[in-house]
């Protein structure tokens, strides 16, 4: 196993700067996917750069959404040998104390993905309650209740199988990409285990999740990946009964 760190970044400077010095005890390579920030968070990047010789930075011309950077980054990742990606978010909410035993937990199982079940610290109900209904969704979809949060951006993927996925399917720019790329992988038959880890909610944090625009971005991914459960129905139910179709 050859793991990497990956952090999508956009106008994150601020936070970032805590969540690399967390990172620094770990002696893994870190790929900052820049998606357009603006001159001054790209200046601090920079720094970050030439203060921690372990991070390399992947800079796209313009903003393109966090799946488009996830998707470089993924690719990036490929390309430079790496077996799986830790995924995590800019904004330090994620805990990193957890990194090594998730990186165990990789280790042990290398074909399957590791997904954490937040345990939320202050979130507001409003939030909480979307996530219950994109996990519904995702239950639907999956045909299997394994997937215990499919938006939590704090996770280790292995990288054949998702590649394979980004090869032949055209996946979502924005945050539908998060629950998405999850159902492929179980479509794809790759194992999910979860891992609970506390997560951080941050009144003032950074976020750029659009209440409108990607909630009907999320809305109409789920109705595409319905679609494709049923396509895939006689498949799905095989496994679950232990048969392969």
């Amino acid at each position: 196993m050859n793991p990497c760190l990956l952090i999508p970044v956009y106008n994150h400077s601020g936070p970032l700067e805590g969540v690399l010095a967390d990172l620094a005890g770990f002696d893994l390579p870190c790929l900052l996917v820049d998606d357009g920030s603006d001159e001054a968070s790209k200046a601090s990047l920079e720094q970050y750069r030439a203060r921690y010789p372990w991070v390399q930075i992947e800079t796209r011309a313009k903003n393109g959404g966090k799946g488009a950077s996830l998707k470089d980054g993924y690719r990036l990742a490929h390309s430079l040998g790496f077996s799986h990606v830790l995924q995590l978010d800019a904004d330090g909410q994620h805990d990193v104390a957890d990194i090594p035993r998730i990186l165990e937990l990789s280790k042990a199982h290398p074909e399957a993905m590791v997904l954490i079940e937040p345990i939320f610290e202050n979130a507001p109900k409003a939030r909480l309650y979307g996530r219950l209904v994109s996990c519904f969704w995702v239950w639907v979809e999956s045909c299997s209740l394994a997937i215990r949060d499919p938006l939590c951006g704090y996770r280790c993927l292995p990288l054949p199988p998702l590649i394979a996925i980004l090869d032949r399917v055209r996946c979502g720019d924005r945050m539908e990409f998060d629950p998405e790329i999850v159902v492929r992988l179980v479509w794809e038959d790759v194992p999910v285990i979860s891992f609970k880890s506390m997560v951080r909610y941050y009144p003032d944090g950074v976020s750029h999740f659009d209440l409108f625009w990607d909630n009907v971005l999320i809305s109409w991914r789920h109705t595409r990946l319905v679609v494709g459960m049923f396509l895939r129905l006689p498949r799905l139910i095989g496994r679950r009964l232990g048969f392969r179709l």
